[in-house]
């Protein structure tokens, strides 16, 4: 194939700007050939170098707590949980693929951070999702089609591979109807002296590429780094990827193998640009190079280029270095799981890493010019508040009509798309598979058993990008101060965070702020709670030519239970039982950007709710010392909706055994301001009469809130002015998706 001449008007169509061309023609001292190009093109993407995102990235808390790793220096977060062992945890986002082609988009981003996790030599032992899309209630049957095949996607290739799917959030707002956010999440453990690390050293060592053969999946995707297509031209759009679970399972069981044998030098999967990036980025960990012959690569099409090589991102694919002298002991174990397993090069003193193919150089650069951390370039962009903030701020509440039907209001929430039971989605999911998963999708957190101790996981995701839309510094601090309550409500300490930052186009200045703000809420939030930031991934340019996604910084949280028998659940257990509201009892009654503002008049306006770390930090100490107590039988969250919908949710929960509610809610304003607003740092908790006295001093001893609401029983939910029926409002939070879903959904 002959490929075109190398100058900037070539360079402009791979995304590169001119002082980005200029610095490569600095760095090699030579016009860079159409690999090295696309190399230096992918490698300097946002997706890999982080250039517009990393100098703010670094402001968050990324070390101290139970770290066992500073933030970005492995494939995924590493956290101690005692007992030598660790939990391996990221998410990540697969935006752009699951617009183009949501069930392989989907699928492939479930599979690629499984990789990230099993890289490390830990087992999966849960997949966690955070999803976006438009509305599915407008007769858009685009949304629907995308919805329903990206749940398809995840089930496929989750259920395939043989992972719980265990918890995961699910919002719909017309922001996301162009571009859907599809952010995957995977957790893992692993032992301390068995976690393998992403590097290349030792002179002379063998490479292997391991796994699948290598096709053309994703090549044009990989020069925009998959996740800024929309920027990109209609011809660099990607060829899809496709996933295999099945093998991707043989890799797995292989690669731990591998690992376990002692022989690994280092270890990383092939995500985003391929053998490009685990090249590079393995190399310039250690200061090493490589010399890689493309010739000896897998291939499954015929006449491949060096360019289609180097930049597919054909999927369960690994790099590994192997120590000298045992190749054989490599090969064996990937025989016997008939996978793939072939030296394609040695590992130099570097710094370069020198690309071969049909006997002749391809491409040779610098490792440490391509990678994030090295010489690749960094960004501070223009930073402007946007103008909408001043406009929807300056509301009125009082100015509403106040209902005068609370029963068809709360209804009509727990029928929204964004509050109803998510039923619909997780049951497409193997939640249960390898039998460690002890509290179900639906609650507050999941919660999956660690075999051979007594502790447990409690994990989530976590953001409501209205609020970040309002006001991105509070939405920052709200988002991961709602996913620690989440964990905490089930009895666990939130150990770390994840975080997937999903954004517009980042030049432009009012984008850029709020990915700024909402970074410094995350920051403030994370350091409040000991919360440190593990890694995650940042996707920009998630918008369309009108406007772009709410900004939406998404948090996975993951808790510790050192005692599973202590789990605390979210639903009303027992007939007689006190239900107390606990921790801030003296709450705002503003509906600023709440649920109920958005789907009782059609609006999104006022300011995110206000959020006290303080406050949030002694009930999150409060939930834990009442679940190692043992005195309460339930805790749920107050969020979307209210303190309303906790109230009924905590009734519908367990679908299995509803129970009513009789509960009084002191009115110092509007009854529906009260109702409905979503005022953070609330917990409804449930408890026997006996264990009143108990609750009541451990709420005091630890600076929470507490004040007795009503009791649990009876046939319906009772709530001030409201009375609905059990089977009224079970229909109404558990068959609204699937009612929505059975019209035919067309493409």
């Amino acid at each position: 194939m002959n490929e075109p001449e190398v100058n900037f008007e070539l360079a402009k169509t791979f995304g590169l700007q001119q002082d980005e061309y200029d610095r490569i023609l600095s760095i090699l001292g030579r016009i860079p050939t159409y690999t090295e190009l696309g190399i230096y093109s992918v490698m300097w993407s946002e997706h890999c170098s982080y250039k517009n995102s990393i100098l703010e990235i670094k402001k968050l808390p990324r070390s101290g707590g139970r770290l066992l790793v500073a933030a970005g220096e492995e494939n995924a977060g590493l956290v101690d949980i005692g007992d030598g062992l660790a939990v391996a945890f990221k998410i990540e986002s697969h935006n752009h693929p699951s617009a183009v082609e949501p069930y392989q988009g989907a699928a492939t981003g479930v599979g690629g951070i499984l990789r990230d996790i099993f890289t490390m030599g830990a087992r999966p032992i849960a997949a966690l999702n955070s999803l976006r899309f438009g509305s599915i209630t407008n007769g858009n049957d685009r949304t629907k089609y995308l919805f329903k095949h990206v749940v398809q996607g995840i089930g496929g290739y989750g259920n395939c591979f043989g992972v719980p799917t265990v918890a995961g959030e699910i919002y719909f707002d017309e922001s996301y109807r162009d571009n859907p956010l599809v952010n995957a999440m995977a957790v893992g453990i692993v032992k301390h002296g068995e976690v393998a690390k992403a590097t290349a050293k030792g002179e002379g060592n063998p490479v292997f590429i391991v796994g699948s053969s290598t096709g053309r999946d994703g090549i044009h995707g990989a020069t925009f780094a998959s996740e800024e297509i929309s920027e990109a031209s209609e011809s660099k759009r990607p060829s899809v990827q496709v996933g295999d679970p099945f093998t991707e399972k043989l890799l797995l069981e292989a690669s731990l193998e591998l690992i376990q044998s002692g022989v690994v030098v280092g270890m990383q999967d092939m995500g985003a640009a391929g053998i490009t990036c685990s090249t590079s980025e393995m190399s310039a960990k250690d200061g090493a190079g490589m010399d890689i012959n493309l010739d000896f690569v897998p291939a499954r099409e015929e006449n491949m280029s060096a360019y289609e090589l180097m930049l597919s991102e054909s999927q369960e694919r690994m790099l590994v270095v192997i120590e000298k002298g045992k190749e054989d002991i490599a090969k064996e174990i990937f025989e016997k799981w008939d996978l793939n397993c072939v030296q394609i090069g040695t590992v130099t003193k570097g710094p370069n890493v020198k690309i071969s193919y049909r006997d002749k150089v391809v491409a040779e650069v610098p490792a440490n010019t391509l990678v994030l951390g090295g010489d690749a370039p960094v960004y501070v962009r223009e930073s402007r508040e946007p103008e909408y903030l001043k406009e929807l701020r300056n509301f009125d509440q009082n100015s509403l009509d106040e209902p005068s039907d609370y029963n068809k209001v709360l209804l009509d929430l727990l029928s929204t798309p964004n509050i109803t039971n998510k039923n619909w989605v997780y049951e497409q999911y193997d939640t249960q598979v390898r039998t460690n998963t002890t509290v179900m999708p639906g609650g507050d957190a999941a919660v999956v058993r660690i075999k051979g101790t007594n502790k447990a996981l409690a994990m989530k995701t976590d953001c409501n990008g209205r609020y970040v839309y309002l006001n991105p510094y509070k939405g920052g601090m709200i988002a991961v101060c709602e996913s620690a309550r989440n964990v905490a409500c089930t009895g666990a300490e939130p150990l770390a965070i994840t975080n997937c930052l999903n954004f517009g186009n980042p030049y432009k200045p009012e984008v850029y702020h709020q990915f700024r703000e909402a970074i410094r809420g995350i920051g403030d939030a994370c350091k409040k709670l000991d919360t440190p930031v593990t890694g995650g991934n940042v996707s920009f340019y998630n918008e369309s030519p009108d406007y772009a996604v709410y900004p939406t910084p998404t948090i996975g949280m993951v808790g510790l239970i050192e005692d599973v028998s202590k789990t605390v659940t979210s639903y009303f257990k027992n007939e007689g039982d006190i239900i107390a509201l606990i921790g801030n009892i003296d709450f705002s009654t503003s509906i600023g950007g709440s649920e109920y503002l958005s789907n009782q008049h059609g609006l999104v306006k006022g300011d995110a709710p206000e959020i006290d770390l303080e406050q949030e930090h002694l009930l999150i100490k409060t939930l834990i010392g009442l679940a190692k107590a043992g005195v309460i039988n339930s805790a749920h969250d107050s969020a979307d909706g209210g303190i309303a919908v906790a109230v009924a949710e905590s009734c519908l929960i367990n679908r299995n055994i509803p129970k009513g509610c009789t509960v009084i809610i002191k009115q110092h304003d509007r009854q529906d301001f009260v109702l409905f607003s979503e005022s953070q740092s609330r917990v409804i908790i449930s408890f026997s009469p006996e264990m009143e006295a108990k609750v009541m001093d451990i709420c005091q001893k630890l600076g929470s809130g507490f004040e007795k609401i009503g009791l649990v029983g009876g046939n319906s939910i009772k709530l001030n002015d409201i009375e609905i029926p059990l089977e009224t409002a079970e229909d109404a939070y558990y068959n609204s998706i699937s009612k929505i879903m059975e019209a035919e959904v067309i493409r």
